[in-house]
């Protein structure tokens, strides 16, 4: 019990670190959130509290409802669409906020394909 209570700690304090670096930045947020199944990312104006642009695995033309749709493959469709989508919007960079997760696999596969679309993260 000590050692989830540790981790689910640590993970809190990651998060809030993360978010303060993000916000002072003054940039656009672009958060990622994953689940074990699925993932999606959004563009937030944390002046507004709006989001601006966003992506999910759960939509039909990035993978839809079915079989599990979050692995490397996907997050990167998902990071394409965002970029593209971003670019669209008019969004040239953003602050990448990655949650209380750590930069590997899925999430940086996320932040690597907005870049690659286009867009300063």
């Amino acid at each position: 019990m000590k050692l989830q209570k540790r981790i689910t700690e640590q993970r809190v304090r990651r998060r809030h670190h993360v978010r303060n670096r993000v916000r002072a930045s003054g940039r656009l947020r672009l958060s990622v959130f994953r689940s074990q199944r699925n993932i999606s990312a959004q563009i937030i104006d944390d002046k507004t509290g709006q989001t601006l642009v966003s992506a999910s695995s759960l939509e039909k033309e990035l993978g839809g409802v079915g079989s599990a749709h979050g692995n490397v493959e996907a997050a990167q469709k998902i990071g394409k669409a965002l970029g593209e989508r971003a670019i669209k919007a008019g969004i040239q960079e953003v602050a990448f906020d990655r949650g209380s997760r750590k930069f590997h696999g899925r999430v940086a596969a996320v932040a690597n394909a907005v870049r690659e679309a286009g867009i300063k993260v």
